[in-house]
């Protein structure tokens, strides 16, 4: 596991754009999973600037993302597929056929499930991986208890969960209580893996990352199984970061 700790925010964008683009650049048709929240918006409009000054295209690559509510249609504001249209889609040379979002107004959510992992499989595996990290450790939506062998699946959002996600709705009440997210099995089969955590609050998850012991209440942990993971944080995040029990590892 690879750790490149910076300064903020704007560093960590360009640096997460790099690694990117270097994997859109290095493969004939590459394959990237995608995550939404607050952490990855800069990296976007990194990645927008860079095709918008002809440095990569995005003509040959297929994406996935890590997850989508269950209940909100693609035209809701708060949908994901509404979010990766706004920050990238929109701005980019981008076939539409090869953007992949689960589909939470499925009829039939247990065959979307399933298609959703068939197109993966055929689409030869994700090249690389971007994930963000939740308070609580949870990575896409797979929330802590969460076993490491599922693959996509619906999922029950933590109360965590969803109050850090109300500031997105007119009220807690909107946000729904369940999510179609790629589960950890899924995750871990990516090539790479490309972890982003920013600021203080999201230190203990990482402190958990790095030192905690493996287990599936911070479902993060599972990354150290992983034989090619770049972690990318903030010096806020990493300041806040301390083994469990001791006190701050950087004082």
């Amino acid at each position: 596991m690879n750790i490149k700790v910076v300064d903020h925010s704007a560093e960590m964008a360009v640096e997460a754009a790099k690694i990117m683009m270097e994997i859109m650049k290095t493969e004939e048709a590459p394959v990237l999973g995608l995550a939404t929240g607050g952490t990855p918006e800069t990296t976007y409009r990194e990645l927008v600037k860079a095709a918008n000054e002809g440095q990569v295209s995005f003509k040959n690559t297929t994406t996935f993302n890590l997850d989508e509510y269950v209940g909100l249609p693609a035209s809701d504001q708060n949908s994901y597929r509404y979010y990766m249209e706004d920050r990238l889609f929109n701005h980019v040379d981008i076939d539409r056929e090869n953007t992949h979002i689960p589909d939470g107004m499925a009829e039939d959510i247990d065959a979307e499930i399933k298609a959703y992992e068939e197109k993966i499989k055929n689409a030869g595996g994700i090249d690389l991986q971007l994930l963000g990290i939740g308070t609580n450790g949870h990575i896409g939506f797979n929330e802590p208890g969460t076993p490491f062998n599922t693959r996509t699946h619906v999922i029950a959002l933590d109360e965590s969960t969803r109050e850090a996600n109300a500031r997105y709705f007119a009220s807690i009440d909107e946000v729904p209580t369940h999510a179609i997210t790629m589960g950890i099995e899924s995750i871990l089969e990516a090539k790479k893996i490309l972890l982003l955590i920013s600021g203080a609050k999201k230190g203990q998850a990482l402190a958990e990352v790095l030192y905690g012991t493996i287990r599936e209440d911070v479902p993060a942990t599972a990354l150290r199984n992983h034989p090619d993971v770049t972690m990318i944080v903030d010096q806020e995040a990493y300041a806040a970061a301390k083994v469990p029990g001791e006190e701050d590892v950087h004082a």
